[in-house]
């Protein structure tokens, strides 16, 4: 019996919260296609405003013109806080002109009430400290402890400080002993009242029946309905009832939202509810619209509350964002890797086995063939390169010979040898040395093609050089021997014939004309060129 028992209770409980579960994603999406369209929702608002404004020239009386303000502050409380502001101001110089003290105070009262809403606590605390309780009629009393209850649950919120809230939290509930004993013990006021007591005892399960038979009696798309429904959530909240918070949060701020209230406190709780719960993309979209309506509302305490606890579930939704584009990267770069892997699987088993195997020798032949190839590039490379530093030697040596073979032959001309053997040594050597330059400059412009032009890009187009064709300058041959790794200037000069400080000269003169800076410049020399395959 107990267990069939246990079994009920376990299926109701299961299907309530698959109800509940149910009903709020559909609250959901409607909250989400009023929000969509909350500005028709402003502009009716502001119609309506609009419309109150027009009947001023109408009124004939001081009174008259005290009543309509009160509508279009009434209008303005929840909607833009500094327009309500404005309108309690003109009353309060139109009480003064009725020298009617009652609507004096009332004034006074409702720009206190405005002032805390909009964060202005000092100078609403400096309103109540002005007004005399006791001495109040029974309904501005009443009027009087209600503002400073929520004077106070603003403040707290504002503060977020535990070494101030429990001082305020007295304060607060000793005005709601005092509203609670001026109220008709059976009026809906006065049960308000003692609901929200009995929560702030410890007994929110006897709260919730008081609350319920109060929200049965409003009517839907009204502020009492709002409040009601946000009464209804957060005593859900503290006996655990999750899903019904969240139902009465959703129709809280569906009602705020056709309503226009700009001073909105159910979507921003139920952003953060829904934060806590994962659904960071409706929380993020839920908070922006609440920092708007706060802003709308030119609230300074609202904007602060919100500040604190936007960056948290910004950050959180641009991180899941984030998360969310690598995902889809990954999956599409899994997809695609799968794709081909499943194309290669299926063309290969399309192939015979031989054609696999014979195409596998083949690639093993060419693969050696491609390796035995590079292998006698670089050997023929190699070659090359030292077959040039040979060649200048050689010359080199060559002429040095002539030139002693010369200065001995002038000698023994000098001693009174023949004279057709003075005139065969006395021939200049210049020829030769020309002879060799060019041939130096023909081997390394056919080893390096592009030699002079990979050079002039390194120099101011203006000083660039044109030499004539398959010959070098005196500049080009300096840095064409540095190119092949002759970079001791005393080399160069012995093959140059020039000295060692003329060498010198002419490199720093290409060095001013360079768009580089001098060291750069030579590295950069260094690596011009690529060798011909020729």
């Amino acid at each position: 019996m107990k267990r069939t028992l246990w079994f009920v209770m376990f299926l109701t409980t299961s299907f309530f919260c698959l109800y509940a579960g149910n009903e709020n994603d559909s609250l959901l999406t409607v909250l989400d296609k009023v929000i969509s369209e909350r500005q028709v929702y402003t502009d009716k608002k502001k119609a309506v405003i609009k419309d109150l404004k027009l009947k001023k020239v109408q009124q004939k009386t001081l009174e008259d013109l005290f009543r309509l303000n009160a509508e279009i502050i009434q209008q303005y409380g929840t909607f833009v806080c500094d327009s309500a502001e404005q309108y309690i101001q003109e009353n309060i110089e139109i009480a003064k002109s009725l020298n009617d003290k009652e609507h004096l105070l009332e004034s006074r009262l409702q720009l206190a009430f405005v002032y805390s809403l909009s964060g202005l606590f000092v100078q609403a605390n400096d309103i109540y400290k002005s007004i005399q309780c006791h001495s109040l009629p029974d309904y501005l009393k009443a009027i009087y402890c209600w503002n400073n209850i929520r004077y106070y649950e603003n403040l707290i919120k504002y503060t977020d400080d535990e070494r101030f809230s429990s001082e305020y939290i007295v304060k607060k509930e000793a005005y709601r002993d005092t509203v609670m004993s001026i109220l008709p013990e059976k009026s809906d006021e006065y049960l308000k009242e003692k609901a929200i007591k009995l929560q702030e005892n410890g007994r929110v399960r006897e709260a919730i029946p008081i609350l319920t038979k109060i929200y049965n009696k409003e009517k839907p798309d009204t502020h009492g309905y709002a409040m009601m429904s946000m009464g209804l959530s957060r005593a859900n909240r503290l006996v655990g009832n999750l899903d019904v918070e969240e139902k009465y949060l959703i129709l809280a701020a569906i009602t705020d939202t056709k309503l226009a209230v700009k001073e909105n406190e159910a979507l921003l709780s139920l952003a953060v509810k829904l934060y806590h719960k994962g659904d960071i993309n409706r929380a993020y979209n839920y908070i922006k619209v609440a920092l708007d309506d706060a802003i709308f509302y030119n609230s300074r305490f609202k904007n602060t509350v919100i500040a604190r606890i936007h960056p948290i579930i910004e950050n959180t939704y641009l991180y899941r964002l984030e998360q969310q584009k690598q995902n889809l990267r990954f999956y599409i770069l899994l997809v695609s890797l799968f794709a081909i892997a499943l194309a290669i699987t299926l063309y290969f088993t399309y192939k015979q086995t031989k054609a696999v195997s014979r195409a596998r020798k083949n690639l093993k032949v060419m693969n050696e063939e491609l390796v035995a190839l590079n292998k006698n590039l670089d050997e023929a490379n190699l070659i090359k390169e030292k077959y040039i530093g040979y060649f200048m030697n050689q010359c080199a040596v060559y002429i040095n010979k002539l030139d002693e073979y010369r200065r001995n032959v002038n000698r023994k001309i000098k001693t009174g040898q023949i004279d057709e053997l003075h005139k065969t040594s006395s021939r200049p050597f210049e020829k030769e040395l020309e002879e060799l330059y060019l041939n130096f400059d023909k081997a390394f412009l056919k080893l390096y093609p592009n030699f002079v032009e990979e050079f002039n890009a390194l120099l101011k187009p203006e000083e660039q050089y044109q030499p004539e064709k398959e010959r070098l300058n005196t500049e080009l041959r300096i840095f064409a021997l540095m190119r092949l790794g002759i970079v001791d200037v005393g080399q160069i000069a012995v093959f140059l014939h020039y000295s060692v400080q003329t060498i010198y000269n002419y490199k720093s003169k290409v060095k001013r004309m360079s768009i580089l800076e001098g060291n750069h410049f030579e590295e950069e020399v260094k690596k011009l060129g690529s060798l011909s395959q020729k």
